[in-house]
């Protein structure tokens, strides 16, 4: 069950705070995006990737996301 804290958060919103803080590391998700046909869940989509994005994307993880 989702916390109210959880159900307040836009997907719109968290959207673009993923999106920035992936550019901050030179990763680009081009699927990424909120997911308009299931509003009441507020997913957000994160969509597909080349292998070496989700490679690099991994390695950021890791990292704590610092260069």
């Amino acid at each position: 069950m989702a916390t109210k804290e959880q159900q307040d958060i836009d997907p719109f919103v968290a959207t673009e705070s993923l999106r920035a803080a992936l550019a901050e590391v030179g990763i680009v998700l081009p699927s990424l995006g909120a997911d308009p046909a299931s509003p009441a869940l507020r997913l957000v989509e994160l969509g597909r990737v080349r292998a070496d994005v989700a490679a690099r994307l991994a390695e950021a993880l890791q990292r704590g996301g610092r260069e």
